[in-house]
């Protein structure tokens, strides 16, 4: 096995013993190539996070809620974004 870089290499055989702590690399954000010899065969990732509309983020608000879109809805987000520029600690997450 290789690990770093954020991408671990590993062989068909090793993966099977231990798919569940490949798994668990992937969900850390690592990149998992399986090689039979030098040749890879699969890759494992994470998908790619859900992207939605402000219409669909909107559609899952509850019926009772509050939140609107006015004309000051663009300059409201501007405003949250720049004022939270700050690197996210992911590890919190855990």
């Amino acid at each position: 096995m290789i690990w770093g870089m954020g991408t671990v290499h590993i062989s068909d055989a090793d993966a099977a013993r231990d798919f569940a702590g490949l798994i668990a690399r992937v969900r850390a954000g690592a990149e998992v190539v399986i090689e039979s010899g030098s040749i890879p065969v699969a890759v494992l990732q994470s998908p790619a996070p859900v992207c939605r509309t402000v219409e669909e983020c909107l559609a899952l608000l509850p019926e009772d809620s509050i939140a609107t879109v006015d004309e000051d809805f663009a300059s409201d987000v501007e405003a949250a974004v720049a004022a939270h520029r700050e690197a996210m600690d992911a590890s919190v997450w855990d």
